[in-house]
């Protein structure tokens, strides 16, 4: 599960299936907001090496999942090692309470969750996409207000996932829609994931 460093996921983190994967754009964010409140030399060497981060991860971006694992595992491996190493150093001589104190404190104490990427191919660098997708959500909630019960509310959730899967694999949603609900009645169970978006588009395209 990729978040942030939200308290109410650490139940779930105990549950030995789940296992939480960080996001390194909310740990730029924490560097950002402390060079933003005025200039900071530790925020913008922190910020320099997360770019290279991301430049790693914008020339892999097509690549296939064990193919970003070997590319991450040599490329950013040691720049990881070597921030680590130190963000550490620095960590003891800021003052403790100060915003980049904090910020350092954010990244150190989510450091596994942060560098399991190196290991999961599937795992994106950050959870921004999903942010992204949720943003129809917190629109609807607040256009529409309720959802009634708790039943629609899962079943609202489905038809959000369905949505932004649809959007993710560059399929407009209402078409794919109308097909699947259409052919659902008659389907065979055994051959549902052959309705699932990305495997719609392949045969919608053949």
């Amino acid at each position: 599960l990729q978040t942030d460093d939200y308290g109410g996921y650490d139940a779930l983190y105990r549950k030995e299936q789940i296992i939480e994967a960080g996001c390194w754009a909310h740990v730029r964010r924490h560097f950002y907001d402390v060079e933003q409140r005025g200039p900071s030399p530790v925020a913008q060497k922190a910020l320099a090496w997360i770019v290279k981060l991301y430049a790693i991860e914008a020339e892999i971006k097509e690549s296939l999942p064990d193919q970003k694992v070997a590319a991450r595992q040599q490329r950013a491996g040691p720049l990881l090692e070597a921030f680590h190493a130190w963000l550490t150093e620095t960590q003891m001589q800021v003052a403790p309470k100060s915003g980049i104190a904090k910020a350092i404190g954010y990244a150190l104490k989510r450091w596994k969750a942060l560098t399991l990427y190196l290991e999961e191919g599937q795992l994106s660098i950050d959870n921004n996409p999903v942010e992204r997708a949720l943003r129809g959500v917190a629109i609807g909630r607040k256009n529409f207000l309720f959802v009634g019960n708790d039943a629609g509310g899962e079943r609202a959730a489905s038809f959000y996932s369905i949505i932004e899967t649809c959007k993710l694999n560059g399929i407009e949603p209402f078409a794919y829609l109308c097909d699947v609900l259409e052919k659902l009645p008659t389907w065979p169970n055994k051959k549902l994931h052959e309705l699932l978006p990305w495997n719609w588009k392949k045969s919608a395209l053949a």
